[in-house]
């Protein structure tokens, strides 16, 4: 059994509801942010001020395990643009590429994840399988989002504009035995 911690976004009721059957997909993401608590603030934005909503996971996995659901996963958050109506979306924290996202030297990720991270994560997934019948695939926001963004310290260059996981995320090792299949590159519903 796991525990999560219900911390709901302020503008979480603004967000569309949907069917539990509705959800076919888990994305993976990661905070590419120092802490929980500057991901909380991120989320907190209102950065859609036509539906006064902001871009944010479902849920986040801290580096201690601590697992927070900061919009009901039967609401639609905005995390990966395509999918979200069809997918729950996981973020863990990690420093990723912060604070220089789209510098073209700053492309690669070296923080791994943590042990107490990797269990929880895996312990949400057995809920959200049990929980969600539809559930049958997971992937990484780096492989549905694949656009490029000009680089910010030469914008002749172009970089992806997500990467998460990114390379440390231990794919075989979490998602072993789970019912889930991997996507790339899924077309979105």
């Amino acid at each position: 059994m796991i525990d999560i911690l219900y911390a709901p976004l302020p503008y979480e009721a603004r967000l569309p509801e949907r069917a539990a059957t509705d959800v076919d997909l888990v994305v993976i993401h990661c905070t590419e942010l120092p802490d929980l608590a500057m991901a909380r603030d991120y989320g907190e934005r209102v950065l859609y001020e036509d539906r006064g909503t902001g871009a944010s996971g479902h849920y986040y996995v801290d580096r201690d395990g601590t697992v927070l659901c900061y919009v009901d996963p039967l609401r639609t958050a905005n995390h990966t643009r395509g999918y979200n109506p069809r997918s729950i979306g996981i973020e863990l924290v990690n420093l990723g590429r912060y604070p220089d996202w789209f510098r073209s030297d700053n492309q690669v990720m070296t923080e791994p994840y943590t042990e107490a991270q990797l269990d929880a994560l895996r312990d949400l997934l057995v809920h959200l399988v049990e929980r969600f019948p539809s559930l049958r695939h997971v992937a990484g926001h780096e492989d549905l989002d694949l656009a490029t963004v000009p680089a910010s310290d030469a914008p002749d260059r172009e970089v992806p504009r997500k990467r998460d996981p990114g390379p440390m995320f231990p794919w075989e090792r979490v998602f072993a035995a789970l019912p889930l299949e991997r996507l790339a590159a899924a077309p979105p519903l």
